[in-house]
């Protein structure tokens, strides 16, 4: 378990993080996300006006796990041991909510910031 859990943590941190894309919407229209993400699955107004438009987007795959492996023979009083690997694969999938907040700019809206996703998900 402690092999998954820290693959996992390898998985997220050569996946990119999800912030830095985020990021790259602030200042922008909220239809380069919609034109990137598809339509939000929520939208929320919020009490400042402001509205926050949410996605949840799947990440999945499967984690390499390898094992030592021994195996002893014994044949006619002697004994020799084998060493090897053997690797198996576990799947994962997590959902993420990713939340952009945007401000109304005449029919349009303009991204003004992002909800940290969590660690999982960065």
């Amino acid at each position: 378990m402690k092999k998954l859990i820290l693959a996992l943590f390898a998985a997220a941190a050569i996946s990119g993080c999800a912030s830095q894309v985020m990021q790259s919407y602030v200042g922008k229209s909220i239809t380069e996300p919609i034109l990137d993400y598809g339509p939000p699955i929520n939208t929320v107004d919020l009490p400042d006006g402001q509205r926050a438009f949410q996605w949840s987007i799947t990440q999945s795959g499967v984690i390499p796990i390898t094992s030592n492996n021994t195996a002893t023979v014994y044949s006619g009083g002697t004994s020799a041991t084998a060493v090897g690997t053997s690797t198996t694969y576990a799947p994962y999938s997590t959902p993420c909510v990713y939340t952009l907040t945007a401000k109304k700019n005449g029919k349009d809206w303009i991204v003004t910031g992002y909800r940290q996703p969590s660690v999982w998900c960065e």
